[in-house]
């Protein structure tokens, strides 16, 4: 693996090395095994580490619900255009 500064980690690696650290291995043994700094891991482990919702029990991470929180503000921009899109047509009539 290729390292650096500036270096990105594919998911799907890092979705790994979360399994083994859930299956026991200490961020330690990964940091020196992966040669990934320990911070990094623990960034990982935050990011993928999921959270029970409140509403309806659903587990979900924190990647994945800043994720949805972007989605949400991409459809409120879209819905805010089509309204004023909407708008201007209905004048037109």
């Amino acid at each position: 693996m290729a390292k650096g500064k500036g270096y990105r980690y594919p998911s799907d690696f890092k979705e790994q090395i979360y399994e083994l650290y859930q299956a026991g291995q200490s961020v330690p043994k990964l940091s020196s095994e992966y040669g990934i700094p320990t911070g990094t891991l623990y960034k990982w482990i935050s990011e993928l580490k999921p959270f029970t919702t409140t509403e309806d029990g659903a587990k979900i991470n924190r990647k994945e619900l800043q994720a949805l929180k972007k989605r949400i503000k991409e459809l409120e921009l879209e819905n805010e255009i089509l309204k004023k899109a909407t708008a201007i047509f209905a004048k037109k009539r």
